[in-house]
């Protein structure tokens, strides 16, 4: 099993700066879950369905979704097993509930979500 838990939610205005993580633990979290599974960044909008934003592969490119490319960065830091998404120049039409997901043994696993909201 492995549990994922999002922080670095918050409120604030366009064009300002988030960074979320998303930690991981359990039994099958080690070691470097992010960094030997494929791990991606979903959110969903109040009312839409969820959507995939940005991904990262082991040993391999990342990669994102239009819309936020060149403003968001995936990461991970195998150290402490988190990943990470650099949220530059933020939109409102950013504003969801973020979800890591990781795929171990081609399971996938979710944390509850963090809101990031984005005010004009």
């Amino acid at each position: 099993q492995v549990q994922l838990v999002e922080s670095g939610g918050g409120l604030v205005q366009a064009g300002e700066s988030l960074r979320l993580s998303c930690g991981a633990s359990g039994t099958a979290s080690s070691p470097n879950v992010f960094t030997a599974n494929t791990a991606k960044w979903y959110r969903q909008a109040p009312g839409k369905q969820r959507e995939w934003v940005a991904l990262m592969t082991p040993h391999g490119p990342t990669n994102y979704r239009e819309s936020v490319k060149g403003r968001f960065t995936i990461s991970a830091d195998s150290t402490s097993n988190t990943m990470y998404l650099q949220m530059n120049n933020l939109k409102p039409e950013d504003t969801a509930t973020y979800y890591c997901n990781v795929e171990v043994n081609m399971k996938p696993f979710w944390g509850p979500g963090t809101q990031v909201s984005v005010s004009a």
